[in-house]
């Protein structure tokens, strides 16, 4: 791809240098055209800051003002508590923030500072602010008043000031060269009413009105979804022109057999499901299939029946999981449920002995083992099917594109099935996953207690010890969950390793307590798993190394410590933890600052609406983390507001891949280039890079 000066690095731009660049990097600007697309968190309009002099307690405002005096206070409990005095031409007010003494040093006395939060009385009016920026210093002459102020993301190194500086002395400059990058068909924005590549970053970074950055922000939405809809598009071109399915034939040999043995009826959803996966494979094309539901919700079971009809017509079925507790997990659970039917599950994960691992590669390669459940370890180059049908990967966000990819290339026509059990809304579901089909399991099997869901401060501790005493003593067993291994200087947390020692020594010395976390050897994890699982252990201490794969119906209880620190999905997939069995469950979650936003889920179960107000409370980047591999990098798109532009980018990229399939055509040359740059890998893989 041409090199063009929107691609030299920050670190020559107007004012930045290397020390600069460093820093910039670490906000993911590396080049000038970085530059220009880096999205401020949220703006400030005129009309929204309030005068100091005005605010009153019980509101919650946002007030801009210079720091006239500032200091770090004791309190009795031992407590230190920064505050600053902020004043405008109205008057003044205090600002606190507990137990937070090393902002000390983030301020000066002169500077201007935006700030945001609840007002309450504490020897006269008092904010104590959820959010603060440093704007300047009153020498700068810092003025907001009819302003609309872009609020970026802050590093060390490089402060709102330095920042908005940097981008004001290149914008100018940078802007024209956009001309030429403005690759989307203008009659696609035109029919949405959106501005034009250059209006839209002019409105990201010196917005007239708020009103004006929606547009602008829109605009750029627009496009991360049409390119990534257009790659989608080309994805199931090449599936559907270069991979013919196999027709499955069902004989109900196995099916009817399967239906009479469950011990349960499936749910309206999950029939709905199987009856979809079933016309795929039963068709000419090759199954894509995403099946998305929420924990609990009976995926293995769907996923079985597909397994199963491939075995009705001859072939083997494969299904991978991300982690060996998981993988065995699934090989337990498959084997009872294919126990009537005279059908053994084979186990292939990357710690079986060496005799082991070589009696399943053969059995593989020979056909004799029919369900095959294992890890990474499937999609080695030592893993060689006879005749592979359909191909199941769970927890399909834990893997690469190409990892997904790759069992179902042991043949040719293999359908594709993949899980996940984070529940999403539908339109961000087609939007990540658009080149699968798509079927959800909203609905739980019948007789599920719910899970009793607490909010608990972090002074109740003692209280919730006791009730951890109280169910142990009646047979029960328990889940601690930390967020952190090792205790960390950054980071005032609780962690796992520390706290196991204190609460066997101090707080449960009668009790029965494991320890699990990541980081351990996989036998120590697996010992500690069956020792859970055979009732050996009553409290089992952990990090969130128990999200997925375990299943004991005896646990009961699930208290999470710092549950502030965990996002509300991730929350709501530890809570399924429990639950499993017949008896009443119970999630405490013990917090501290923020634990408001925790209330959702002691008001509901429902992961989709869970995972809806996590998305608006922490925005895409947040809610998927690290975890989530092979995500694309959304930074303007909404998932909450932008229902209509996804729809519109799939039809667009749609009705282009139909008519130019690899993007040859000369009025498309701009699309396949910023389509290649965005996704260099993904789009060669299809064709188009």
């Amino acid at each position: 791809m041409a090199f063009t000066p929107l691609d030299q690095s920050a670190q020559f731009l107007k004012a930045v240098g290397p020390r600069r660049a460093e820093a910039l990097a670490r906000l993911g600007v590396h080049t000038a055209r970085d530059l220009l697309f880096h999205a401020p968190r949220r703006y400030e309009d005129a009309s929204t800051v309030s005068r100091i002099g005005s605010v009153q307690i019980g509101d919650d405002v946002t007030v801009i003002g210079e720091v006239a005096a500032k200091g770090v206070l004791p309190t009795r409990s031992g407590l230190r508590v920064f505050q600053l005095v902020l004043r405008d031409q109205s008057g003044s007010i205090e600002c606190s923030f507990p137990g937070q003494p090393f902002l000390d040093r983030s301020f000066r006395r002169g500077d201007i500072v935006l700030v945001t939060g609840p007002v309450r009385f504490f020897h006269g009016k008092q904010i104590q602010p959820r959010e603060y920026v440093v704007l300047g210093n009153a020498a700068d002459g810092v003025e907001a008043a009819g302003k609309v102020l872009p609020i970026y993301a802050a590093t060390e190194g490089l402060s709102q000031k330095v920042l908005r500086a940097i981008i004001d002395q290149n914008i100018d400059r940078l802007l024209p060269l956009l001309q030429t990058e403005d690759a989307v068909p203008r009659a696609l924005t035109e029919a949405a009413s959106l501005p034009t590549l250059m209006q839209a970053i002019v409105a990201l970074h010196r917005p007239e009105t708020v009103r004006d950055a929606e547009r602008g922000r829109r605009r750029l939405a627009f496009d991360e979804l049409l390119f990534l809809q257009l790659l989608h598009a080309s994805a199931r071109r090449q599936n559907a022109a270069e991979r013919e399915g196999t027709p499955f034939v069902r004989t109900d040999e196995l099916i009817a057999p399967l239906y009479r043995a469950l011990p349960f009826e499936l749910t309206g959803a999950q029939t709905r499901a199987v009856a979809e996966i079933f016309e795929d494979m039963c068709s000419p094309r090759r199954m894509n299939r995403m099946l998305q539901g929420d924990v609990g919700s009976g995926k293995t079971v769907v996923a079985l029946f597909a397994m199963v009809l491939a075995l009705e017509s001859g072939y083997q079925a494969a299904l991978m999981a991300p982690t060996e507790i998981l993988a065995e997990q699934h090989a337990r659970t498959l084997s009872g449920l294919l126990a009537p039917l005279g059908v053994a599950v084979t186990l292939l994960t990357g710690r079986l002995p060496a005799a082991a691992k070589r009696a399943a590669h053969e059995a593989i390669a020979s056909g004799e083992a029919r369900v095959v459940v294992g890890t990474h370890a499937l999609i080695q180059d030592a893993v060689g099917f006879q005749r592979l049908g359909v191909a199941v990967t769970d927890e399909q966000h834990r893997f690469g594109v190409k990892q997904r990819l790759a069992l179902a290339q042991h043949g040719d026509g293999i359908d594709v099935l993949v899980m996940s059990a984070t529940p999403i809304p539908r339109s961000l579901a087609l939007t990540l996953y658009g080149d699968l089909d798509l079927s959800v399991l909203d609905e739980l099997p019948p007789g599920r207690q719910k899970i009793r869901t607490a909010v608990r401060s972090e002074s109740a501790r003692e209280r919730v010890y006791d009730f951890v005493r109280e169910e142990v003593g009646r047979g029960r067993q328990v889940y601690i969950v930390y967020p952190l291994v090792e205790e960390s200087e950054k980071l005032e947390l609780r962690a796992a390793s520390v706290e196991y020692e204190r609460l066997a020594s101090d707080v449960f010395p009668g009790l029965r307590l494991g320890l699990l976390h990541g980081q351990m050897q996989g036998d120590q994890k697996d010992a500690v798993m069956q020792a859970f699982a055979a009732g050996d252990i009553d409290v089992l201490v952990a990090t969130t190394v128990i999200e997925v794969g375990i299943d004991v119906a005896n646990a009961t209880v699930m208290v999470i410590e710092h549950a502030e620190r965990f996002g509300l999905s991730q929350l709501h997939q530890l809570r399924g933890r429990v639950g499993r069995g017949g008896e009443q469950s119970y999630c405490i979650l013990i917090a501290g600052e923020g634990a408001e936003r925790l209330q959702v889920l002691a008001r509901t179960e429902d992961g989709f609406e869970i995972s809806r107000a996590d998305l608006a409370l922490r925005g895409m980047g947040d809610f998927f983390g690290a975890r989530q591999h092979g995500l694309p990098d959304f930074r303007f798109f909404d998932p909450l507001k932008d229902d209509d532009l996804m729809f519109r980018a799939r039809d667009a990229a749609h009705a282009i891949i139909a008519a130019d399939p690899t993007l040859k055509h000369p009025e498309h040359a701009g699309l396949r280039a910023v389509l290649g740059r965005r996704f260099a890998d993904r789009a060669a893989l299809y064709g188009v890079g």
